[in-house]
Parts: structure tokens; C-alpha cells; sequence
């Protein structure tokens, strides 16, 4: 029986999913959701990291039956919401080192394992899922990770990529990209800002592995990132999904402009939005408005110097050609043809 939404319900506003009907209404707009990442963390305004942890666990406790554990590499999602002695999680949730929650992870999944074949069980009714920033995942943590990929073990590992290790003072990570500012890619000399040639396309890699599900999203389309949740629990064995978080604070952004750079950062090519199975590209979202990548540069301080004084023309055009070649790779615009 449907419920009718109260106009305002714990940690959220619902007001624009109830001039929706029920089916199209996202997870956080139900009066059953689980609130598992639950108001009072200490997130910065405008925190993409905390808007799509929001929706992406509670859109797998709903895949469960509100049946998961949740392992938490060290990171900004961990410290903003667990400050010792509080903790705004409302699941079984075990923080791990910074390294090692896809190893976590993987363990919990092993011992539940063992529980449902001695419970005569094909498969445990409780679920695992890892997470982690892009630092704990594409970085520091990546061995684990691809330990996972290539075991087959049955985790949802969730990256949340804010392109930098956030957490401790907006440092490069390998997913930072080309030419921007970081504590440790200073805007000075000839090119400025991380070089062009380094880091690594984490959901390329986790393709490599053929594992049964790779997907990446953006916080920028909420139904989008739940439909892909809800879609990886439904299987079983390693499985991984993307999730581009903006960082207000890290990318020198108005924090109101967290969704709207995730909307361009997808429009332009720069973050390819799509769906592998098996090491096999099976669906992508379409760029609906196709834009030049300086528009989603622009609003950007950590672009800044590619626009002041005499500019660095020749570097934006080189991360013109990277989007470029995303849209052509999958397909992103109905009359690109891979090259």
C-alpha cells in the first residue's frame, strides 16, 4: 500500500519527488528508506561524496532487504561521518584502513559464505558492500582491489571519485585529472597544474578483470545511480561502480554547483557514463546537450590558470581531445563512430 510523503522526513526534503508518481520517485523520497547514512555528519555544503553515499547504500539496502554490511576505507566519507564517539551510520558498518576495505570486504563475504553452506544456502542472504574515495581505491588501495576483481568475490565495491585526496589537504591522486591544481600539482610553469599522460581509468581496468558488473554515474542523475545499484545487487560475484562526487572545497567551486558540474563534466565527455558486463560495454547514457569542455572547466579554481592572463589555450585543447575521444570510445553522441 503506498504511503503519502511528509514534506519533510529525517536528513532530506522530498518536495520535489512528491509531484511525482509513486514508481518514478527515488529511494529518498520512500517512507521505508533506511536513512542508513542518516543527518548529522560533518560533510562540507554541497559535498557530492555524502549526496551519492546517501543514495547509493540506501538504494542497496533496499536491493536487500536492508540486509548488508558495509566495509569503509579511511577517507573522507569515514571522517565526516564517524567523528569518535558518533557515527551517522544506520547499518552493520566496519571502517578499515585506508588500503584494505576491498580486502575487508572481501573477508566478510567469505565468512558469510561459509555460514550459507552450512546453512545449505547457494548464496548469503546478507550482503557486502565495500567503499571508498578515489584515493583509497585507484591509489592506495588498488592491489586489494584488483585482488577482489580477480577472486570473483561476491562485493559491490563503490568508488566515490572527488579526483584527489580531499580528506588531507587536496593532494594529486592517480584520478585527478590532467592540468589541475592540487597541493602537490602547483599551478606554476610551463604547464601547469597534474600532468597530462599520468593516473589511471579505474573502470577501464576493472573491465580488464571481466568481472560481471562495471559501471560508473554521476551524482548529477540520482535514478540513474540507484537503478545501477539496485541492478549490482541483484548479481552475484565482483562487482564495481564509478561514481563522480564534485568536491566544493577541493575543486574551488560554489558548493550550489556540485550537480551542475557533474552534469557537465558527463555532457562533455570527460566522465563517459555506462554499463560493462563481462568486460563488455552494454549500455551508455547519451550526451543529451553537447558542450566544449571549458564550460565545465570555467567555474573551476582549480582550472583557474588555464584562463587567466594569456591562458593555456593548447592545454584546454588537449583535454578537449580527451573528451573527445571518450565520445568516440563509447559512443556517446548517436552520430560518433568509433574510430
Amino acid at each position: 500500500m503506498h504511503q503519502p510523503i511528509k514534506f519533510y522526513q529525517t536528513g532530506t526534503f522530498t518536495v520535489g519527488n512528491r509531484l511525482l508518481a509513486p514508481e518514478q520517485r527515488s529511494v529518498q523520497a520512500s517512507a521505508e528508506r533506511s536513512n542508513s547514512l542518516n543527518s548529522g555528519h560533518r560533510a562540507c555544503q554541497g559535498c557530492g561524496e555524502a549526496l551519492g553515499a546517501r543514495y547509493a547504500v540506501d538504494a542497496a539496502m533496499r536491493a536487500t532487504g536492508n540486509r548488508l554490511i558495509a566495509a569503509n576505507a579511511t577517507g573522507c566519507l569515514e571522517v565526516f561521518s564517524t567523528p569518535y564517539p558518533e557515527t551517522s551510520w544506520q547499518l552493520p558498518w566496519i571502517h578499515s584502513l585506508f588500503g584494505n576495505a576491498a580486502a575487508v570486504g572481501s573477508g566478510i563475504a567469505a565468512a558469510l559464505k561459509v555460514k550459507a553452506i552450512k546453512a545449505g544456502q547457494a548464496h548469503s542472504p546478507v550482503r557486502v558492500i565495500a567503499q571508498g574515495g578515489d584515493g583509497g581505491t585507484t591509489d592506495i588501495g588498488f592491489g586489494c582491489l584488483s585482488g577482489m576483481f580477480e577472486r570473483n568475490d561476491d562485493v559491490l565495491y563503490l568508488c566515490y571519485d572527488n579526483e584527489a585526496y580531499m580528506n588531507t589537504g587536496v593532494q594529486r591522486s592517480s584520478a585527478t585529472p590532467p592540468a589541475a591544481r592540487t597541493a602537490t600539482t602547483m599551478a606554476v610553469g610551463a604547464h601547469p597544474g597534474a600532468e597530462f599522460g599520468q593516473g589511471k581509468n579505474l573502470p577501464r581496468i576493472a573491465m580488464a578483470h571481466e568481472i560481471p558488473y562495471v559501471a560508473t554515474a554521476t551524482v548529477a542523475d540520482l535514478h540513474d545511480l540507484e537503478a545501477k545499484v539496485g541492478k549490482a545487487m541483484s548479481m552475484h560475484g565482483a562487482r564495481y561502480l564509478h561514481i563522480l562526487v564534485p568536491c566544493p572545497l577541493g575543486w574551488g567551486a560554489a558548493s550550489q554547483d556540485t550537480i551542475r558540474l557533474a552534469r557537465l563534466a558527463r555532457e562533455t565527455g570527460i566522465f563517459p557514463v555506462f554499463e560493462a558486463e563481462h568486460g563488455e560495454v552494454t549500455a551508455v547514457t547519451k550526451i543529451r546537450r553537447h558542450v566544449p569542455v571549458e564550460e565545465y572547466l570555467r567555474p573551476q579554481k582549480r582550472f583557474a590558470h588555464l584562463f587567466s592572463g594569456n591562458g593555456h589555450p593548447e592545454m584546454i585543447a588537449r583535454i578537449q581531445a580527451e573528451a573527445d575521444r571518450n565520445i568516440r570510445r563509447f559512443k556517446l553522441l548517436d552520430e560518433e563512430v568509433t574510430s
